[in-house]
């Protein structure tokens, strides 16, 4: 029994409807090339969709068969099937076999196999040679004469070999239409090899684009590791912490510890439920306080308390981040103030007036219940006072109560200010404290190392001497030949013209330490010569120097294996700890004034109205501009998704990431 193919058919349960109606159930060739087919050995059931077919029969006769598309477009399937059976090839055989000719033998099959060094058969060999004299249609005899003598005959003339086959015109004209269809079938073959190559061509492009989309699948899964990465050891940092604050206080080695750095906290941050529904990228706050372009800034914590200066203005303003109002300003510096720090409620101020003080955030425009002679120390900051009756009693890391403890030049108290650290000689341009050691780096070329706690510089550390004793392991002179021109005024006064910013406005950079950070005892500077340098901060010298920035380093910072610098020079480089060699480098078509790193992207400021972000993982680049500055990004500052930035448009904008 053969199967039977029974109509195409759908089980569906519309209404019938005519071919030609408007209905979208009409049938025509699309719908019959959808619908399966159905191959059985016996009889089913005949469903409301077949009877449509058998009763449209007449109509779907009289309907055009659509026009293929994709491959076959340009060719119909009947002059694709002929153009490519075997049997296409049939008349180009029979008119060769038409021209053939008889003659004699030649043995041309055997001189072609000589010619390619190969034997013949062995009954070619037996009786007559190959090319006998028989054989051969023009081949020179020799015949003797009567005295013996060999006489050369004569050379007869040949006939042309197509001189003896007469085609006929029937024949020639059968030929003519054979080699034009072959011709045609030809155009057609080409048509559709070519249709292949595009087709392949396209999947091709399909595969690569599932290729990239994979490869980016690859690349967020490596960012989704980094950032679990962070997020344990971000976890393990506050069960250490929770674990010593749960200890009781006899147990503890110390009083009490201010917390980690945030600048090098790792993890997610604590933020409100709300910070979710923002959309990411868009600045949806803004602090217009200001009337002078922003010098520095720094905050606690997202939504917590954020310190900001601009120049011209000699009162730093805090703000309520989680309100957006400006809380009050901190009055006591005499200059602009250049860097700033902020760690949960201490907060580190350096000012063109060559002093550093350290203010106390919850003193800011301090109210009546805050006694004047309230005794405060670091730890007591860090956290609340674990009991208040410990307020006259000196403690070992804290300030004392009384004038005596504090330098005379501030015996008197001056609103949140709690200690002023004097020693700089010129403007100080940078800091960085951690627990109760704090480094700072001012024009005057120096970087001085203090101790919180009893406010004293416990070491100095010479830049230019550094500059004119060289580690061994660097080459060069004091001054390598390749550093860009201004790096021979370090020796007096220090000032070059910053590269235009993208508003076309410019203005004369004088800090000669731009930037400086550390981490236990390693510390690493960039100065204004150019020079990336690493500290040991037990014996004050420099073990290692990198050379790469042709313009003053302005920006700074490291972890455990890259340093990431920013400069003048209208670049972000990415140094390897262990070698000191450049990793890569990331150009800019202005200045880069500020930066932030973490295990997944690189934050900065180059000098244009949006923030430049780059990704480490993708490598790939990106703005925020949304709602964000009018005039060029100086300052900025980052934890987890939040993010804090000033311009030149006096403006800090708060962004979520």
């Amino acid at each position: 029994m053969t199967p039977r193919v029974f109509n195409a058919a759908t089980v569906s349960g519309r209404p019938r409807a005519s071919v030609g109606g408007a209905s979208s159930s009409a049938l025509d060739f699309a719908t019959l090339g959808r619908a399966p087919m159905r191959l059985g050995f016996g009889s089913r059931r005949v469903t409301s969709r077949d009877l449509q077919i058998v009763e449209a029969t007449e109509e779907l006769l009289q309907q055009e068969v659509p026009e293929p598309e994709g491959v076959a477009q340009n060719v119909s399937l009947f002059k694709g099937f002929k153009a490519t059976i075997p049997s296409a090839d049939k008349s180009r055989i029979r008119r060769r076999q038409t021209r053939n000719v008889e003659t004699p033998r030649l043995g041309l099959k055997q001189l072609g196999m000589s010619a390619r060094g190969l034997l013949g058969d062995e009954e070619d060999h037996d009786g007559a040679s190959v090319a006998s004299e028989e054989d051969v249609v023009m081949v020179g005899r020799t015949d003797r004469n009567g005295r013996g003598r060999r006489v050369k005959a004569k050379r007869k003339g040949r006939q042309s070999l197509s001189a003896s086959k007469t085609l006929g015109t029937d024949e020639l004209v059968r030929q003519t239409h054979e080699i034009e269809r072959d011709k045609e079938n030809i155009h057609v073959r080409r048509a559709l090899i070519n249709n292949e190559i595009e087709e392949i061509t396209h999947k091709i492009e399909a595969l690569d684009a599932i290729r990239a989309k994979l490869e980016q699948d690859l690349l967020r899964l490596q960012e989704e590791e980094l950032e679990l990465d962070d997020e344990l050891e971000g976890v393990r940092e506050r069960l250490e912490m929770e674990e010593a604050a749960s200890q009781p206080a006899r147990s503890r080695s110390r009083p009490s510890n201010l917390p980690p750095s945030s600048r090098r906290r790792k993890g997610p941050a604590f933020l409100p439920s709300e910070h979710d529904e923002l959309p990411p990228g868009v600045a949806f706050m803004s602090l217009e306080s200001h009337t002078t372009p922003i010098t520095a800034l720094d905050f606690s914590e997202p939504y917590g308390t954020l310190v900001s200066a601009s120049q011209e203005d000699s009162q730093p303003r805090v703000w309520d981040l989680l309100s957006g109002e400006e809380i009050g300003r901190l009055r006591g510096h005499r200059g602009t103030v250049k860097c700033i720090q902020v760690e949960d409620q201490i907060c580190l101020t350096g000012s063109e007036d060559c002093t550093v003080r350290v203010w106390d955030l919850r003193r800011v425009d301090e109210d009546e219940e805050w006694e004047a002679g309230e005794m405060l120390s670091l730890s007591d900051v860090a956290e609340e006072d674990e009991s208040t009756g410990e307020g006259e009693r000196a403690k070992a890391n804290g300030i004392k109560e009384g004038e005596s403890s504090r330098p005379s030049s501030v015996a008197e108290r001056e609103g949140a200010c709690i200690r002023v650290l004097e020693g700089h000689t010129k403007a100080v341009t940078a800091m960085y404290f951690e627990d109760e050691c704090l480094v700072t780096g001012a024009s005057d070329k120096t970087m001085r190392q203090w101790d919180l706690n009893t406010g004293q510089c416990v070491m100095t550390m010479d830049i230019l001497w550094a500059i004119s004793h060289p580690p061994t392991s660097a080459p060069g002179a004091a001054l390598p030949a390749h550093l860009f021109p201004g790096a021979a005024a370090a020796a007096g006064t220090f000032a070059v013209p910053t590269p235009p910013y993208a508003d076309g406005t410019w203005e004369l950079y004088q800090d000669f330490v731009g930037a400086l950070q550390f981490w236990g005892y390693g510390l690493v500077s960039g100065s204004g010569d150019g020079a990336v340098r690493m500290w040991d901060m037990r014996t004050g010298q420099p073990h290692r120097t990198l050379l790469g920035h042709t313009g003053p380093v302005t920006c700074l910072q490291f972890d455990e294996l890259h340093i990431v610098t920013g400069s003048l020079d209208k670049s972000i480089r990415i140094w390897d700890v262990r070698t000191g060699g450049i990793f890569e480098t990331l150009k800019y078509d202005h200045a880069v004034t500020a930066l932030q790193f973490d295990t997944r992207k690189i934050v900065a400021a180059t000098g244009e109205n949006g923030v430049k972000i780059y990704n480490r993982t993708s490598m790939q680049h990106s703005t925020l501009m949304t709602n964000g500055h009018t005039r060029p990004v100086e300052r900025l500052r980052y934890m987890d998704r939040y993010m804090a930035s000033g311009g030149r448009d006096s403006v800090v904008k708060i962004w979520a990431l």
